[in-house]
């Protein structure tokens, strides 16, 4: 979000957390803004090959192109137009954004049937696409169904080789796949489960208990948010790798792990060794 009032614009996350010296060139480019303004934005990574790298936002120092796509606008000139229609709150963002010039870049609507644009966001391996009802005014904070999110995800099976204490009954399955005969770490999966799902998955996981890591590739070294330490390590509980799930994620990471990992369900049809990255 980027603001301006005659001087140096800044630019804050949802949860309020500062972005302005992370992001100078776009917070620079904010300046151009009209006094009093403020704007609905993301940013983004363009990666060498033109696709948006979601990870790279994560690094200090991520590489590529770093943009921002405005596509709302909140405070025009000192009027809140929360309540305008979507079309004239478009309108409104394009005349605040008439000086403002590269890295900050317009969003384009697309009036296109679904199909045919959830088609063309997962040839581009979009995260997902935002529908959003003509006519809508902006509800901060709100699910009213005027604004519907359409996530594109990819899904394959997954080996269950452990997972992690300290929930109720575990806190995530601890997932990967076969390079050959070693079988490799790829994500910590917490989300999917419903409650007698968890329990049901934690009594047939129990009989498959063992000392032993069945991932070669463990411990990681670097801390991120999907990698698997020494210490973390140390709360898992292993399992012989004999059980085979099937896993949605949003994309893979350079370095090799899902993001937004989600248990699907089980693959009874599919032999462990044979469950290699697709």
């Amino acid at each position: 979000r980027g603001r301006s009032r005659r001087m140096p614009s800044s630019l804050w996350s949802r949860r309020g957390t500062s972005f302005t010296e992370r992001f100078p060139a776009v917070a620079g480019a904010c300046d151009k803004l009209p006094p009093d303004t403020m704007i609905d934005a993301e940013v983004v990574v363009v990666n060498e090959n033109g696709r948006c790298a979601f990870n790279a936002l994560q690094h200090k120092r991520p590489g590529g192109h770093i943009q921002l796509y405005a596509f709302d606008i909140l405070v025009h000139r000192g009027r809140q137009v929360l309540r305008l229609p979507i079309e004239e709150r478009r309108e409104l963002l394009t005349e605040a954004l008439r000086k403002v010039q590269y890295p900050v870049i317009q969003s384009v609507p697309f009036d296109v049937k679904p199909v045919e644009l959830l088609r063309a966001a997962e040839a581009l391996q979009f995260e997902g696409v935002i529908a959003k009802r003509k006519g809508s005014i902006y509800e901060p904070g709100q699910r009213s169904g005027a604004w519907l999110k359409y996530k594109i995800n990819c899904s394959q099976e997954f080996v269950i080789g452990g997972y992690s204490l300290g929930g109720n009954p575990f806190d995530a399955l601890i997932v990967g796949c076969y390079e050959g005969s070693k079988l490799k770490y790829v994500a910590k999966v917490r989300a999917g489960f419903v409650r007698h799902m968890r329990f049901a998955l934690y009594l047939l996981l129990h009989e498959f208990r063992t000392e032993k890591c069945p991932f070669t590739d463990l411990p990681e070294k670097r801390r991120t948010l999907y990698s698997l330490t020494r210490d973390e390590m140390q709360k898992c509980q292993w399992l012989k790798p004999l059980v085979v799930a099937q896993i949605e994620f949003a994309q893979w990471t350079p370095d090799g792990h899902l993001r937004h990992a989600s248990f699907a369900g089980l693959r009874t049809d599919k032999e462990p060794l044979r469950v290699v990255r697709e």
